[in-house]
């Protein structure tokens, strides 16, 4: 009798255990889909202002559906400014920089992960020290130094100055850590030359690490305001970031045409993030297993 007494307590303090886990896991998933809907809302409203007049952009309250489409902002957009030709700058800034930063990065942390040479530890920190180093306090030496090189108002510039990412080494380096040495050792002994341990190896093993590098690094650049304004001057040469601020007058600011300026140019962001998402977050997470 006390043996199925205490069966059923057991059985009784299972459920409730479960039936604990069920109510705590419905409660997170139901906060998460409220967090997320309140990051949604700021391009909720992006979207739904770019089919909306100057004039019913700020109406209180807000108007989340507009009282009349305007469909016709997306193909102002393209003959008011030279949107074109901004996104051909900027596409080509962020894949070339994003396949540079991809073959630098990869290569100085196959070096300081798996090669072994005198002071490789010290390089490697006062390397990665830079990231701690604010922008501001070297961005007036970079432009004397592309001034004197001639590059100012040129693409090339800024692709000069971002071919190297402390972070990416770093966030590599700490992806090639977690894959053992022995597969290395292993290759040499084979008589495998050290790139070819890299192309057959090392590379097959990490798309997830260089999947995160390259969203983060391809956002960054699409995004990249500073760098452009200070380097380009000519229409030409101009990225998208740039072009944006094109809408705002001196005494006027067309949001709308802002917004669906916007929209489309968060896209090509969109689709890099989307195709390359399941390898995201492993790379991310496993970057920081082994250091």
């Amino acid at each position: 009798m006390k043996m199925e007494l205490a069966q059923n307590q057991t059985l009784k303090t299972t459920k409730d255990k479960k039936k604990l886990a069920h109510l705590k896991t419905t409660l997170l998933m139901i906060l998460l889909v409220f967090l997320t809907f309140l990051m949604l809302v700021p391009f909720l409203w992006m979207l739904s202002t770019s089919f909306k007049t100057n004039n019913e952009v700020f109406t209180v309250p807000i108007q989340w559906i507009p009282k009349s489409f305007h469909p016709e902002n997306y193909s102002i957009i393209w003959s008011r400014i030279p949107l074109a030709t901004f996104f051909k700058n900027t596409a080509f800034l962020s894949i070339v920089i994003t396949l540079i930063q991809l073959f630098t990065s990869s290569f100085a942390a196959y070096g300081f992960s798996k090669m072994h040479f005198k002071g490789r530890d010290i390089l490697f920190i006062a390397y990665i020290g830079t990231i701690a180093v604010p922008w501001q306090s070297y961005m007036i030496p970079q432009f004397v130094m592309m001034r004197h090189l001639k590059l100012t108002d040129s693409l090339w510039s800024l692709v000069l100055l971002q071919a190297f990412s402390a972070f990416g080494v770093f966030l590599l380096k700490q992806y090639y850590s977690s894959i053992p040495d022995e597969l290395c050792e292993s290759a040499r002994i084979d008589g495998l030359s050290e790139w070819g341990i890299y192309r057959r190896i090392i590379l097959p093993l990490t798309k997830p690490a260089i999947a995160s590098l390259t969203i983060i690094t391809f956002v960054n650049t699409w995004n990249d305001y500073m760098g452009p304004f200070i380097y380009l001057t000519s229409p030409e040469n101009k990225t998208i970031q740039l072009g944006l601020k094109m809408f705002v007058g001196l005494y006027d600011s067309e949001f709308a045409l802002i917004m669906a300026a916007s929209v489309v140019s968060i896209l090509p962001v969109a689709i890099v993030f989307l195709s390359m998402q399941k390898y995201f977050v492993e790379g991310i997470a496993t970057s920081g297993m082994k250091g």
